[in-house]
């Protein structure tokens, strides 16, 4: 059973979290051969405040 786990910078709306895991099953789906129903997805939406990129805070870099 393959599992994707997604981690992204802030919120997402409903709308883009059923996007993102339709496409994202449809690749696993087609390039490894799984089927649809065993592939599961986690969202982690992460607060900008608890991520840094080059020592910066992303919440500061907005």
């Amino acid at each position: 059973m393959p599992y994707v786990s997604i981690r992204v910078a802030g919120k997402l709306s409903r709308q883009q979290k059923q996007e993102i895991c339709s496409g994202v099953t449809e690749v696993i789906a087609k390039v490894a051969a799984k089927p649809k129903d065993s592939i599961l997805i986690f969202l982690d939406e992460v607060e900008a405040e608890n991520i840094a990129k080059g020592g910066e805070l992303l919440s500061e870099r907005r």
